[in-house]
């Protein structure tokens, strides 16, 4: 199964496997040639290839919309894909990124007031971590910011109804960040987050809601029992019987030849905004596929298998 990622068609799923599922150091020669061809291969070179020279892609007047094929949107997958700030192009890209969606007070994430918004920073903090910047103040200012915006309890609410599950991107930040960097404000306040969602084994929280139980890519800023997973292993948490159920799922849908389906697309919605989706197919997202749905996926075997090799050294 592993052979199947290791393919040098997808440089960074080769080189993120070599790395993250094999653990294999960013000294080696493999894991260093697969690194330096993802720009140059594969689907984060077609993401490249449609960047303008200016560094937006899709429209200059807009880096958020359309979703999800504008630059907010591709930055944040390639950050996934490992692209890094080594490269040029996403050197300047990153730059503008940052500087038109300037936080108040010297992060990202915020708006044209500067207001932020907290999908926005903690997603841009980070991808711009994993990209190369995690000592950059602006990544600093923004983790303090998402510290100052934490609920007393830990966790975070995109939309102010409460903690949410789906505001998973704040933790997600500082999973990113080396924790020998965080503060002490910022250790308590990500542990008290990992604690929520550990407290609802990474599902419990209303009526079972049907995406939550699909995996995707892209994420985006949505949710699902993978994304969990993902987050709450990198943090160190994979030991904890609370991630019970979600393991016995993500190896339920394994399919018997070792590898995961990509289950849907993003916008994977039900309810209100899955009707006005229907009643109003202009104002529909355009996806940003990579695989196609329902055939044997890259990104989620990719994902699955670091899970694993977390949390029992299997794969």
């Amino acid at each position: 199964m592993v052979d199947w990622l290791l393919e040098a068609d997808q440089p960074s799923v080769r080189y993120l496997t070599l790395r993250d599922v094999l653990g294999r150091p960013e000294s080696d020669p493999d894991v260093r040639e697969a690194k330096r061809a993802i720009p140059l291969e594969g689907w984060a070179a077609d993401l490249l290839a449609r960047r303008a020279p200016d560094g937006w892609w899709h429209s200059e007047k807009s880096l958020y919309t359309p979703k999800y094929i504008s630059t907010h949107w591709n930055l944040l997958v390639l950050a996934d894909l490992g692209v890094t700030r080594a490269t040029p192009a996403i050197r300047r890209s990153c730059e503008l990124w940052m500087t038109r969606f300037a936080l108040r007070g010297g992060g990202v994430g915020g708006n044209s007031k500067g207001t932020g918004h907290h999908c926005v920073v903690g997603n841009m903090t980070a991808a711009l971590a994993r990209m190369g910047y995690a000592d950059d103040p602006r990544i600093r200012r923004s983790l303090e910011w998402l510290v100052e915006t934490a609920h007393p309890r830990g966790g975070w609410s995109c939309w102010g109804g409460g903690r949410q599950l789906d505001s998973w991107e704040g933790l997600a930040a500082f999973a990113a960040v080396p924790r020998s960097k965080w503060t002490a404000a910022m250790r308590r306040c990500a542990d008290a987050a990992a604690e929520f969602f550990l407290e609802r084994e990474l599902h419990r929280q209303g009526a079972r809601y049907a995406p939550w139980f699909r995996f995707h890519y892209p994420i985006h800023y949505y949710y699902d029992l993978l994304v969990g997973l993902d987050l709450l292993t990198s943090l160190g948490h994979s030991d904890d019987r609370r991630l019970g159920f979600a393991m016995d799922q993500l190896r339920r849908k394994r399919r018997p030849d070792g590898r995961w389906n990509l289950d849907a697309l993003h916008p994977d919605v039900v309810g209100p905004i899955a009707r006005f989706h229907r009643d109003h197919p202009a104002a529909r997202p355009t996806p940003l596929a990579l695989e196609e749905v329902g055939r044997p996926s890259k990104m989620i075997t990719l994902r699955a298998l670091r899970v694993l090799a977390r949390a029992d050294g299997t794969n």
